[in-house]
C-alpha cells in the first residue's frame, strides 16, 4: 500500500500525456521561431565580425564550465550550419520523430547557442532551457507524434503519467513565480504599488496596450499589487491535493491572461509565449478529453492518410536512421527508471536550493564550490523580472555619424539628419527583442568593454551598405531620460557611451 506521502505526490504531480505533447509541440515551434529571429543577425551576434568576437567572449563572459559548439568558429557561415542542424532537430521534436533524441539534441544546441552570446538573453530563454531539460526525462512523444504510430502495443486508456520528472516540471513552474515574487522585495512592489507605473514609463519596452492604461495611477497601483500576490500565492494552488483539476485550470487561466496582458503592454519578445507554453502541460485530463474529441481528433493514434504515408518513407533505411547498440549498457534496462528518477530528484533539489539561495530567505546558501554543476548544465536560474526594483534609466539611442562632407546623420533613422528630439516610438528603434536586450546591457558600466565592438560594427556595416555616403566617425549617444514619480518628466541628458573613427582592422 502507498503511504500518504506517495498518495499526495501522485495526486499533485500527475500530468496528462496529451498535455505534455501539446507543450512539446508548442516549445518546438518556439525554438524554430527563435532560430528564425536569431538567423537575421548571424554576423552581428555570433561571428568575429560582429558585436562579440570570440576573444572578447572568452575574456569577459566565459565561465570555465561553459561549452558551446557555436564558439568553435568565428565565421557566420559555420553558424548557419549549426542553425540548420538545430532547426532540423526542432522539426523532429515538433512532429515527434525520435522524440527523446530530438529533445536531447535540441537542449544541447540551445545551451550552446545561449552560451555564445549571453548579452542578448532574457528570462524566457532560461525557462525555455529548463523546460527542454526536464523534457528529456518526460515521455512527451507518446501522443500527437510520429513515434506514437510505431508502438507495437495500443496505448492504454489511462493517459495520466507520474514520475520524478513530472514533479520537477511542476515545481519548476512554481519556482519561476514564487521566486520572482520573493525577489520583488522593494516598497514599489509590496506597499507603494508603483512598480507597474515605472515599468510602463520605460519607452524602450512600452507597447500600445501599455499606453492605454498608463494614465490611470489607481489602476496601475491595483495591477502592481495584484501581480505581486498572484506570483507569490498562485503557485501554491498547484500543490493542493484536492480539487486538483479545478485548481490547475485556475492557474492556467490566470497565467494565460497574465502573460497575454504582458504581451499587450510590454515588449518582451518570446518571453510570454514561452511562459504560456510552460503551463500547457498542466491541462488536466477532463480538459484534454474535451480537446481530443473536439479539436485534436485528426492527430489521434494511429495516423492515417497522407501523414502516415509520409512517415512510412522515413521508416525505410536512410541517413536519419542511425542506431547505436551497446553490448553492455552503462545502466541495465530494468534499473534505468530508478536511475533516471534518482538523477532527476537530485537535480531538482539542486535547482530548488539554487533558486532559494538567491532570495532573502534565511536558509543555508548553496556553496560556491558546487555552482560549477549548475553552470555546466545551465541549471542556473534567476527569476528577477523587474526585481527588486524596476529599471529607471530610460531613454533612447542616437547613432550619430559624421560623413566625409561634414554632415551629421543618425544611423538609427537610415541616415537622416541627426536630431535630439524624442522619437514617437522608442521601441520601434529595435529590430527585435535581442537587440533591445543588447542595448539594455550596453548601458551598464560593468559592460563598458562591449561598447567599442558595437560602434565599430555599426560603422563598418554602414560604410559597406552606403559606399557613396560613408561616415568617418561615429558616436553612440544615449539620451538619458530617467523615470520620475507622479508622471513628472525629466529633461533628457546627452551621454556619449562610445566613439570610433577610421574603422580598425578586425581580428
Amino acid at each position: 500500500m502507498m503511504t500518504y506521502v506517495e498518495l499526495y505526490f501522485r495526486k499533485v504531480f500527475t500530468v496528462d500525456l496529451r498535455a505534455l505533447a501539446i507543450m512539446r509541440i508548442w516549445l518546438a515551434g518556439i525554438i524554430l521561431t527563435d532560430l528564425a529571429i536569431r538567423a537575421t543577425d548571424l554576423e552581428a551576434h555570433y561571428s568575429n565580425m560582429g558585436v562579440l568576437p570570440l576573444y572578447v567572449l572568452h575574456e569577459y563572459l566565459w565561465p570555465a564550465q561553459f561549452f558551446s559548439f557555436h564558439a568553435l568558429s568565428g565565421m557566420w557561415q559555420f553558424e548557419v550550419l549549426l542553425f540548420i542542424i538545430a532547426a532540423a532537430f526542432a522539426g523532429c521534436l515538433l512532429i515527434g520523430y525520435k522524440t527523446r533524441l530530438a529533445t536531447v539534441i535540441s537542449w544541447l544546441l540551445l545551451v550552446s547557442l545561449q552560451n555564445r552570446n549571453t548579452l542578448i538573453t532574457q528570462g524566457g530563454d532560461d525557462l525555455l532551457r529548463m523546460l527542454l531539460f526536464w523534457g528529456m526525462f518526460l515521455p512527451w512523444g507518446r501522443y500527437y507524434a510520429y513515434d506514437a504510430t510505431q508502438q507495437k502495443q495500443p496505448l492504454a486508456a489511462d493517459t495520466t503519467y507520474f514520475s520524478a520528472a513530472t514533479v520537477a516540471y511542476i515545481l519548476q513552474i512554481c519556482l519561476v513565480y514564487f521566486c520572482t515574487a520573493l525577489l520583488k522585495n522593494s516598497p514599489e512592489w509590496r506597499t507603494e504599488g508603483t512598480a507597474l507605473y515605472y515599468a510602463l514609463s520605460l519607452d524602450q519596452i512600452l507597447m500600445p496596450g501599455g499606453r492605454l492604461i498608463y494614465p490611470y495611477p489607481e489602476l496601475l497601483h491595483t495591477l502592481t499589487l495584484t501581480t505581486y500576490y498572484v506570483e507569490l500565492l498562485l503557485p501554491f494552488l498547484l500543490l493542493i491535493p484536492f480539487y486538483n483539476n479545478f485548481f490547475r485550470m485556475v492557474v492556467v487561466a490566470v497565467l494565460l491572461g497574465f502573460h497575454i496582458g504582458i504581451s499587450l503592454t510590454l515588449f518582451v519578445g518570446l518571453f510570454y509565449l514561452i511562459n504560456i507554453a510552460s503551463i500547457a502541460g498542466l491541462l488536466p485530463r477532463p480538459v484534454m478529453d474535451w480537446l481530443d474529441r473536439r479539436l485534436l481528433a485528426s492527430f489521434r493514434r494511429p495516423y492515417t492518410g497522407h501523414f502516415k504515408r509520409l512517415f512510412e518513407q522515413i521508416r525505410r533505411p536512410s541517413l536519419v536512421s542511425i542506431q547505436v547498440r551497446l553490448h553492455r549498457p552503462l545502466v541495465p534496462r530494468h534499473l534505468w527508471p530508478q536511475f533516471r528518477n534518482g538523477f532527476v530528484s537530485v537535480v531538482l533539489l539542486y535547482c530548488i536550493w539554487w533558486n532559494l539561495s538567491g532570495t532573502a530567505l534565511r536558509i543555508p546558501q548553496l556553496p560556491d564550490s558546487s555552482r560549477w554543476f549548475g553552470y555546466l548544465l545551465r541549471l542556473d536560474q534567476h527569476w528577477g523580472m523587474f526585481a527588486p526594483v524596476v529599471f529607471k534609466d530610460d531613454g533612447w539611442y542616437i547613432l550619430e555619424g559624421q560623413t566625409a562632407s561634414g554632415k551629421t546623420i543618425d544611423l538609427n533613422h537610415e541616415g537622416e539628419a541627426a536630431t535630439y528630439t524624442k522619437p514617437a516610438s522608442v521601441v520601434s528603434l529595435f529590430k527585435n527583442d535581442r537587440w533591445r536586450k543588447y542595448s539594455e546591457n550596453y548601458l551598464f558600466v560593468r559592460n563598458a568593454y562591449m561598447r567599442p565592438y558595437y560602434c565599430n560594427y555599426l560603422m563598418r556595416r554602414w560604410n559597406e551598405a552606403h559606399p557613396q555616403r560613408p561616415i568617418r566617425q561615429l558616436e553612440v549617444i544615449y539620451m538619458k531620460e530617467p523615470s520620475l514619480p507622479d508622471y513628472q518628466v525629466a529633461e533628457p541628458t546627452r551621454e556619449v557611451l562610445c566613439g570610433c573613427a577610421n574603422q580598425p582592422q578586425q581580428h
